[in-house]
């Protein structure tokens, strides 16, 4: 699931209870009377739950926490997994399994990550498949740097501006359908990575994900939550959907979501993987597959071309970088989203985090303000560059930090953020994997919102992706929709050395909070010493609304925003945040999810640490 704002595509009746009793933060809820204390019992229906209900998705107790560990973070879920020869951390375990297969058959991190990520397209086609995009940073053993490749579509050359604008509600563009569709860049930049970094046969790569999704797979619970809420939007008499029966046979073949545990099978999307393990790329962008997806799309009305597709490339580009604390963190800049983790981090170096604690209201609130510091400038700016003068060095620069550092008033909210002035120059999957020759792979891959536009085409099994729906239609902003344009992206990789050497290859899914999300895990990790599993697994805060945004915030939000706490932040923190002028927001489960690999030195060894989200269903492991 690459966005939180997904659930906004879902009927209110559908959603809002589920939403509310199982995913928020629980209501106060009516104490037991303690023995001795006299007094008629409650009600039964008044009593908190004694056991877990059959059918329901959550067992709720707000009184009961999570049992003692005996070293490490009291809120840790686990211990990450360590070894010598290779790692991997992704969204689900059978998907860490086939990268960890792949590795000690002599393949590469960048192998393994291909391999994880065809596996995940079937395993969790809630977050991404090959009708998405893909953006890798990833450590060169050889070169001793960190490269950077982003894998993202144009959008159709023959959608015009007036087009799209017709087809616009209130003034965005529709969530689903045709009009969102852009070419899937993710086949492409995995033939590029293995291109330069491969190890084993490319057909070698998709083996594993053919076997399982003829096979088939018992579905996590996680993943069945959000097909079932994805099959239910794409059913909806409004949902503006073109065509929605080959996605009801794709993934509903028996006329529901596969449930918990249940087994789901896409013999449609091994057959395509056969054809793209013996054609390469060019079979999905030149072959029988952009054949299919032309007549599809002509068929159905809508605007991507066999010629789009053949016109794709992928572009390696060298990522940012900035200092925060000795540690040099790296982002793509392209037409992601990325430079808006440097910026959050170059503000908060100029305030002593360590000093105001860890979890506490005054940490929390500096966070915040840099996050809608920074995604003022990333409304204003970010946009595809080859359309656009974004003006990156500045924003990413330590003077232009100290600038709007400022801005931030330390015990109470700044009232009226807006972007700075440039100077005059003109729901997603995260993988991480490490080899035995210390390369290190950061992917990130998604459909955007949910599973994507809602549209299969006959009989490849994968859905198109959404990610049109991030243009804006504004006139004269850098991000306007343009035919053969990329969107502005949310998904980004995470990487972060130390003194030069690899460090960490990290990622934090789920559309507007990835920045915020990964700015957390370098806190976490840097100014409260948290280790690499306990950095994800504690409590988060996400910050919705700007007064610019791109799209993706909701209706009716106050004017500075909505600050959503996880139920594991403290009360009293929760508390002082507000007195500081926060309006606080229950937890919806729009705190994404994290993994990562870190490098550690024991003497000459080198040993991997790999890290999963306890948010999530996937695992890490390591050999």
């Amino acid at each position: 699931m690459d966005r939180r704002t997904f659930i906004a595509t879902l009927p209110a009746a559908a959603v809002a209870a589920p939403l509310s009793a199982q995913q928020g933060r629980p209501s106060p809820e009516p104490a037991i009377p303690a023995p001795g204390q006299g007094g008629a019992p409650a009600p039964a229906d008044q009593r908190l739950p004694g056991r877990w209900v059959e059918g329901e998705a959550r067992f709720v107790r707000p009184d009961v926490r999570a049992g003692d560990r005996p070293v490490g973070a009291s809120f840790a879920s686990r211990t990450a997994v360590y070894g010598m020869s290779g790692a991997a951390g992704t969204a689900h375990p059978l998907a860490t399994q086939a990268g960890i297969d792949i590795l000690r058959r002599g393949g590469s991190a960048v192998d393994a990550a291909i391999a994880i990520n065809a596996c995940l397209g079937f395993l969790e086609p809630t977050s991404c498949g090959i009708g998405g995009d893909c953006y890798v940073m990833l450590w060169d053993p050889r070169a001793r740097e960190v490269m950077g490749i982003a894998g993202s579509g144009a959008s159709p050359r023959g959608l015009s501006l007036e087009t799209v604008r017709a087809r616009a509600k209130g003034g965005v563009l529709p969530p689903l359908g045709a009009v969102t569709v852009s070419v899937p860049g993710t086949v492409d930049c995995w033939w590029e990575l293995h291109r330069r970094y491969g190890k084993l046969p490319w057909a070698a790569l998709f083996e594993p994900a053919i076997a399982y999704a003829e096979g088939g797979a018992p579905v996590p619970d996680i993943v069945s939550y959000y097909m079932q809420r994805s099959i239910a939007a794409f059913r909806r008499s409004d949902s503006g959907i073109e065509e929605v029966a080959n996605a009801l046979s794709t993934f509903a073949p028996n006329g529901e979501a596969p449930g918990f545990g249940q087994v789901f099978r896409n013999p449609d999307l091994a057959q395509t993987y056969r054809l793209i393990a013996r054609g390469g790329r060019d079979a999905f962008y030149r072959g029988e597959i952009a054949e299919r997806i032309d007549r599809y799309f002509r068929r159905i009305g809508g605007w991507l071309r066999a010629d789009d597709l053949a016109r794709h490339r992928s572009e390696w580009v060298k990522p940012y970088a900035t200092d925060y604390r000795g540690v040099t963190v790296h982002a793509l800049g392209a037409n992601t989203q990325g430079l808006a983790t440097l910026q959050m981090l170059n503000m908060l170096e100029r305030f002593d985090l360590r000093g105001a604690g860890f979890q506490s209201a005054r940490s929390i609130h500096l966070q915040a303000e840099a996050k809608r510091l920074a995604y003022e400038d990333r409304a204003r700016y970010y946009a595809d560059p080859n359309f656009a003068r974004v003006p990156a060095d500045w924003l990413v620069s330590k003077d232009y930090a100290a600038e709007r550092a400022r801005l931030i008033r330390p015990d109470r909210i700044n009232p009226r953020v807006t972007p700075g002035r440039a100077p005059a120059r003109g729901d997603t999957t995260y993988l991480a994997t490490a080899d035995r020759d210390g390369m290190m792979v950061s992917m990130i891959q998604s459909n955007f919102r949910g599973m994507g536009s809602g549209l299969v085409a006959d009989g490849l099994g994968f859905m198109f992706q959404d990610r049109g729906q991030l243009f804006t239609l504004q006139d004269g902003h850098p991000n306007i929709y343009a035919p053969g344009k990329r969107p502005f992206q949310t998904i980004i990789p995470g990487f972060a050395t130390r003194d030069g050497e690899p460090w960490m290859s990290f990622g934090v899914i789920g559309g507007d909070m990835q920045p915020q999300g990964q700015a957390q895990i370098i806190v976490n990790r840097v100014d409260y010493g948290l280790d690499v599993q306990s950095a994800g697994d504690s409590p988060r805060w996400h910050h919705e609304g700007s007064s610019q945004s791109m799209g993706e915030d909701g209706p009716d939000l106050p004017p500075t925003g909505l600050l959503r706490l996880e139920s594991g932040v403290p009360d009293a923190t929760r508390a002082a945040l507000a007195s500081m002028g926060w309006t606080i927001g229950e937890p919806d489960g729009s705190f994404g999810r994290y993994q990562a690999v870190e490098r550690r030195k024991d003497g000459a060894a080198t040993v991997w640490a790999a890290a999963s989200e306890m948010r999530a269903d996937g695992c890490a492991l390591a050999y």
